[in-house]
């Protein structure tokens, strides 16, 4: 049930836990190829000072079965900030249960405390259940927007072909190691 979870802020002693929940997220969304993040990478980039990303733990009798990967955004067009849940991954055994509403809910209530209006995510197109649960509870698919995403040989190539500089503007093929005047 639900209102038996205990839904907290993780530490950094939960990386191993949440390493695996991701991975075991890629596995059941058809993508067991994916190299999720390692758990010095989620402490590395998740704790600290300036955390890239924060994580919610969901807990049954002191065993994580569910989490939350979130962080802040900003929206130009609403001149608002926002928050975009990257990860929401709940256990087969307690799918169902409500556990993924409420960590939906605990990381709205977060946001809001920090002064954000809206919330953002995105489900892996083979994924029709998640699809029609945050319709359910009130989310609308982005018609507008597409998603595009840069890595791997193109980013290197793009990264090689412009580099910019604070003191020039950017232009293809600025050498960042050459003074400009």
């Amino acid at each position: 049930m639900a209102k038996d979870i205990l839904i907290r802020e993780a530490e950094p002693e939960d990386a191993g836990a949440i390493r695996d929940m991701i991975a075991a997220l890629a596995r059941e969304t058809g993508r067991p190829d994916i190299e999720v993040l390692s758990e010095e990478e989620v402490r590395l980039h998740g704790f600290g000072p300036h955390p890239d990303f924060r994580v919610l733990i969901a807990e049954f009798k002191g065993k994580p079965v569910g989490l939350a990967v979130y962080f802040s955004e900003f929206s130009t067009w609403r001149g608002r900030r926002g928050v975009y849940i990257q990860d929401i991954y709940v256990t087969p055994d307690q799918q169902g249960a409500g556990v993924g509403r409420r960590l939906i809910n605990a990381v709205l209530k977060r946001a809001r405390n920090d002064g954000a209006v809206y919330l953002r995510l995105a489900a892996d197109r083979s994924n029709a259940a998640a699809s029609r649960f945050y319709r359910r509870i009130g989310f609308r698919e982005a018609r507008e927007d597409r998603i595009f995403i840069l890595e791997g040989e193109p980013f290197e190539a793009l990264t090689e072909n412009f580099a910019w500089t604070p003191r020039s503007p950017l232009a293809a093929n600025d050498d960042p190691k050459k003074e400009t005047s």
